[in-house]
């Protein structure tokens, strides 16, 4: 479960993580409120689950009331990114001097959790792995052992952070680490974290994301369950039983294992495409379950092609070959398809499918070309090729 900014913030203060006083607001009158017993300046931030807000006029600056009045009736309403704001964060203005970066999330492959720390914040941190990857420094922790504070210490001045930062980042990357530890999270991040002009370290934004698998633990999560419209991709995919994420992409990802899915979306992106989801189906391939995949895929206008992605090792091929041959004939879909499928049984599975394949039913043998061609797919069909 994704929080919003202003739901993540009062999740990090309950671990003591320092964070700007605010308070949120459904309306202009209630954004004026909130203002007025913060006090000036104040920022007006529009409360969705996407980033790219302040491109998009959703994060404004308010010296008093008619200013936030303004600027609350423009954001609240707005559309960005496909995401109605229905709630604004007022906030106390921040003197800025320095911007950085931290996070925690899980390393699967090597079991262990995973810090990512820069002193290059306030910019998506993928821009900042593709333009300077050695401004983000790693510490791969060991779940068994946690983070102290010396390790903390020794990783800020590794990062390069400012002196007068560190110490004060030190300690309170050990608050985001038990908060991301204790409070079950799949993702806790700071972007920007911030040093003001006064000396003082917080986090000026919050990402964070709930493991669903533990919310048994946590009977605190079922009031924000509701607090915004469910990405519709995203709910028809949980009716499904379907493990999906919407992304922004053209290029919709079907494939079998969450590791298998993630790499699917890098080689896609390596190939000058863009994915529209995080799409796993798990072990489980036959025809009902590839039928509830294509119905997610193709009910999202954006998806110009179809990338299944499956490799047989529980999971057999041909019986994953039956599963698709079904569903094409129970879904009618929009956008061409292209399959690599590898792995046990693969000769069989291949040979299952052969009569089927046409111009927009498409093989390929390995991942790499699987992506070119899905990509070459989107490209053409949304350069009205297509």
């Amino acid at each position: 479960m994704d929080l919003f900014e202003y739901q993540g913030k009062q999740y990090f203060a309950q671990f003591g993580i320092p964070v700007s006083p605010g308070g949120e607001a459904d309306t202009v009158d209630e954004a004026v409120a909130q203002a007025e017993a913060i006090g000036y300046p104040v920022v007006v931030k529009a409360q969705v689950r996407v980033g790219g807000r302040g491109k998009a006029g959703g994060i404004k600056l308010a010296e008093n009331a008619d200013e936030v009045r303004l600027h609350a009736g423009n954001i609240l309403g707005m559309d960005i990114k496909g995401h109605t704001v229905r709630r604004v964060w007022i906030e106390l203005s921040s003197d800025i001097a320095k911007e950085y970066y931290a996070s925690f999330t899980l390393d699967r492959p090597n079991k262990l959790y995973l810090g990512m720390l820069s002193a290059e914040g306030g910019v998506e941190i993928e821009e900042v792995a593709a333009t300077n990857p050695d401004a983000i420094t790693m510490l791969s922790i060991d779940p068994t052992v946690g983070l102290d504070l010396e390790t903390a210490k020794r990783w800020v001045a590794e990062a390069n952070l400012d002196e007068e930062a560190r110490e004060q980042a030190a300690a309170l990357l050990v608050q985001l680490y038990t908060c991301y530890v204790e409070g079950d999270c799949d993702l806790a991040e700071i972007n920007p974290l911030i040093l003001t002009t006064d000396g003082v370290v917080r986090a000026l934004d919050a990402k964070v994301t709930l493991d669903e698998n533990a919310s048994f633990r946590h009977p605190e999560w079922e009031a924000w369950a509701g607090t915004d419209t469910e990405d519709p991709r995203e709910a028809m995919a949980k009716e499904k039983g379907l493990n999906y994420i919407g992304l922004e992409g053209s290029v919709g990802i079907i494939a079998n294992g969450a590791g298998l899915a993630m790499s699917t979306l890098d080689v896609v992106n390596q190939v000058g495409g863009s994915a529209a989801n995080f799409l796993d189906i798990g072990g489980g391939a036959n025809a009902d379950v590839m039928t509830a995949a294509l119905e997610v895929i193709n009910a999202d206008p954006s998806v110009k092609s179809i990338f299944v992605n499956i490799f047989g090792g529980i999971t057999r091929v041909d019986e994953v070959a039956k599963g698709v041959i079904e569903a094409l004939k129970r879904v009618d879909i929009k956008s061409p398809i292209v399959l690599r499928l590898d792995g046990t049984n693969a000769v069989e599975g291949r040979a299952l499918l052969k009569d089927h394949l046409s111009d927009r039913l498409v093989a390929e043998p390995t991942m790499l070309d699987a992506a070119r061609r899905a990509v070459a797919f989107a490209a053409a069909i949304e350069g009205g090729k297509g």
